[in-house]
């Protein structure tokens, strides 16, 4: 954890929180906490400072928060075909680290129909993981989750538009880029907007769901022609766009 948060329902009017678990454990026994010790916090889509522990009473821990600064903000949307539920759990909290604000998991022709009934569906189950991530990286801004099980229809059917109309920078990850092979984008970026970024699942989009894909505005981006794992692809792709993207939308 490089930032302890908190929901913003766990703070009291004067900035004071009193918690214990795993964030408690990670003070007492990582940075060796004491009283009178400063820590990084910060409020889940809220802002970020400094708290100071006024107490430890066995396993919990009393903080004095000041929240006061911005955090980094998402810099990229994604469009996805999950990969299997053990995969994607190691994927989310990666996601949220590196600056993902949406999350489309898409009902594309091979993903898994057993997927759409994993827990890993549930808020309950998801949001912890979301929030480890942004632990990691500093920041506070959860990505959103939304379900779309019929890739056809949500593309064709208006609701995509109306989502994404304005982000222009359309990127779908396919192992070739036309009659190039080439580990970047076919195309200059456009820094027009957020970009969307597609990524199929572990079989790969079908050619049909590309055209659909490209029919939408969408470029191709590629790696490669190695096929990859639906989990490492992503951290790839996202690694090689936030030099770009991430430091051009930054305050």
């Amino acid at each position: 954890m490089n930032r302890i948060l908190f929901n913003a329902d766990e703070l009291d009017a004067d900035g004071h929180v009193t918690f214990g678990g795993v964030r408690a454990e990670h003070v007492l026994t990582i940075l060796h906490g004491e009283v009178g010790q400063t820590l990084k916090t910060g409020v889940v889509d809220g802002l970020i400072g400094t708290g100071v522990i006024e107490r430890i009473e066995g396993e919990k821990v009393t903080v004095k928060c000041v929240h006061d600064r911005e955090a980094a903000p998402p810099w990229i949307d994604l469009v996805l075909a999950p990969p299997r539920p053990r995969a994607m759990k190691r994927l989310l909290p990666q996601l949220a680290a590196m600056g993902v604000g949406r999350i489309v998991l898409v009902g594309a022709a091979k993903v898994e129909k057993a997927f759409w009934g994993a827990q890993l569906l549930k808020e309950e189950i998801y949001r912890p993981l979301l929030v480890d991530g942004l632990m990691q990286a500093g920041t506070t801004a959860l990505p959103t989750i939304q379900i779309e099980r019929t890739f056809g229809r949500w593309l064709e059917g208006g609701r995509f538009e109306e989502q994404f109309g304005r982000q222009t920078d359309r990127i779908v990850a396919h192992p070739e880029c036309g009659a190039r092979r080439a580990a970047n984008v076919c195309e200059p970026p456009r820094l027009a907007s957020r970009p969307v970024l597609a990524i199929g699942p572990e079989g790969g989009w079908t050619d049909d769901e590309v055209e659909h894909l490209e029919a939408h505005g969408f470029r191709r981006m590629s790696l490669g022609p190695r096929i990859l794992r639906t989990d490492t692809a992503t951290i790839a792709l996202l690694a090689q766009l936030m030099p770009v993207y991430d430091s051009f939308w930054m305050p």
